[in-house]
């Protein structure tokens, strides 16, 4: 199956969205159990207790804690909006951020950060003075709230975009405007139909039927991603997760040329991308790759960075290890499978 399919279902009384690029699974988002703050959730949260010597605080939520990395000057009672930025990691407090954004397909509000700021991957300059003008249409007088237009716009019929940035910047105000002194949601964060429809790109097809995983093999591939045995036809890798870190440790197989290394290395990083959205897996990340010479690490790393760069999610590309290993550090923004 040619080109990028979009398979929108659920995994048992869970939403979830599945993407296909040529018949591989390339991105899978599922939706976490009830009562778990969500990536993008907006909240009014009460400064419980500042973190000495770390510059931030723990916050009351709702629903539990948070944690707020840079709170300088905040006293504890006080109330303060903030957004959740990624999933907390089992007894920790979620992370949030008071640099909130309202963020739909083809614009982002961006409440006390004024101006007009368009995409640079849209290169078409015709296109761009169109879209400025639009955008000066649609926000009025400049004010303390900004607006981005997405990659996406570049694209977007004129009359979708502008109703998209008039959806924002009217939740942002009312948002902005809500008042309190107690912990409170004012805004989930996006279920995965509704994230796929804003950050995936278009697809060549897209299905809503009940049932659609099974019927296009997706039940399948999910059951596969539990394993940690990872097929790359130039060797395999295994993906195995710990509490510390996630190893992937790369094998030749049964290719026993001087140039076995190399091809099995170059293989796992084009593949590790999505193996890693789709198993949900962040933090420290140790590649154990297979022996190639030293000559050949900077060719790998070229290759590396194009596959990640590619990447959705935050990725830090760490380097070497004094035993030849590499590192990445790459932002939890998803629950594990």
């Amino acid at each position: 199956m040619k080109g990028r399919s979009v398979i929108l279902d659920r995994l048992g009384d869970r939403l979830a969205a599945a993407m296909l690029v040529d018949g591989v699974l390339d991105d899978l988002l599922i939706a976490p159990p009830e009562g778990v703050p969500v990536p993008g959730a907006i909240y009014r949260a009460v400064v419980d207790r500042p973190m000495k010597g770390q510059g931030g605080a723990i916050l009351k939520l709702p629903e539990g804690r948070g944690y707020l990395k840079s709170a300088k000057g905040l006293v504890p009672g006080t109330s303060i909006l903030v957004q959740v930025t990624g999933f907390a990691e089992g007894g920790k407090a979620v992370p949030v951020t008071d640099r909130v954004l309202f963020k739909s397909r083809y614009a982002i509000i961006t409440p006390d950060a004024p101006g007009i700021n368009i995409s640079r991957s849209i290169k078409d300059e015709d296109r761009r003075e169109e879209l400025l003008l639009l955008a000066h249409e649609a926000m009025g007088e400049a004010g303390r709230t900004g607006l981005i237009l997405r990659s996406a716009a570049a694209t977007a019929p004129d009359e979708a975009l502008a109703e998209d940035i008039f959806a924002m910047s009217d939740l942002a105000a009312a948002i902005l405007a809500e008042t309190g002194d107690s912990p409170e949601l004012l805004a989930d964060g996006p279920d995965p139909h509704t994230l796929a429809w804003r950050e995936w790109p278009e697809p060549d097809s897209i299905s809503t039927r009940d049932g659609g995983f099974g019927e296009q093999g997706i039940d399948d591939m999910i059951a596969a991603l539990h394993q940690p045995l990872v097929q790359l036809g130039a060797g395999s890798m295994y993906i195995e997760p710990t509490r510390a870190l996630v190893a992937v440790d790369v094998n030749t197989g049964a290719d026993t040329s001087l140039s076995a290394g190399l091809k099995a290395n170059i293989a796992c990083v084009r593949a590790l991308p999505a193996q890693l959205r789709c198993r949900g897996l962040g933090g420290q990340i140790t590649l154990d790759l297979a022996p190639m010479a030293k000559k050949e690490r900077r060719g790998f790393e070229q290759i590396l960075r194009a596959a990640f760069r590619q990447d959705s999610i935050e990725t830090i590309l760490a380097g070497w290890t004094p035993l030849g290993c590499y590192e990445l550090q790459r932002k939890r923004d998803r629950l594990p499978l």
